[in-house]
């Protein structure tokens, strides 16, 4: 059987499903989706940024933090190869370096906070578009990574928020992301951020 990702016999989901192993032994996938959802939300209601260097090791520590509850392999960089439709994401064997590699767009938003937002915008897409392809969990890459932005705006001095995104929306964004095109999801961080005044 293969699972959403791709993934035959997936060491990550019970045995002849497409259902995470998860700490309540939920075999239901729409009730795994109802009980993840809820969890995470709270999770996210909970997070306080810590101030830490924000670096791949951070990122990990998101992700732990929203699915702690839910996953033994929060928070851990995950040791299969998965792929969604026509998108292959990064191989196992290379997510540390790749996803480090990714933190060293970061470098240059230190230095952008008085600049236009135009310019931040251009570089957090960036960003968030290299590690999507990333996609160093198993589950929860796409909650994590927008709360890091979320982290990295606010610490930058904007507002990140993704109300009023279509689902639609956001996964063509994607997918353009994926193939070298960031202008829809320029377009959808631009729409999103506002400067703190």
């Amino acid at each position: 059987m293969v699972d959403k990702y791709g993934v035959a016999n997936d060491p990550y989901c019970y045995p002849q499903t497409e259902i995470l192993i998860n700490n309540f032994d939920i075999r239901s996938a729409d009730i795994l989706e109802d009980v993840e959802a809820e969890l995470t939300t709270i999770r996210l209601e909970q997070f306080h940024d810590s101030d830490q260097v924000i670096n791949f090791e951070y990122f990990k520590a998101i992700h732990f933090h929203l699915f702690q509850d839910l996953y033994t392999w929060a928070g851990q960089i995950r040791t299969v190869d998965i792929s969604k439709g026509d998108t292959r994401f990064c191989n196992v064997a290379r997510i540390e370096k790749e996803g480090s590699k990714c933190f060293s767009i970061l470098s240059h938003l230190d230095n952008l906070s008085d600049s236009n937002s135009d310019e931040f915008i251009a570089q957090l897409t960036d960003f968030f578009c290299e590690m999507n392809v990333v996609h160093p969990f198993r589950e929860g890459n796409g909650r994590a990574l927008r709360l890091l932005c979320e982290v990295i705006a606010k610490r930058s001095g904007f507002i990140l928020s993704w109300n009023n995104i279509s689902p639609k929306q956001w996964m063509e964004a994607n997918i353009a992301g994926y193939h070298g095109d960031l202008t829809p999801l320029i377009k959808i961080f631009s729409n999103s951020t506002r400067k703190i005044v």
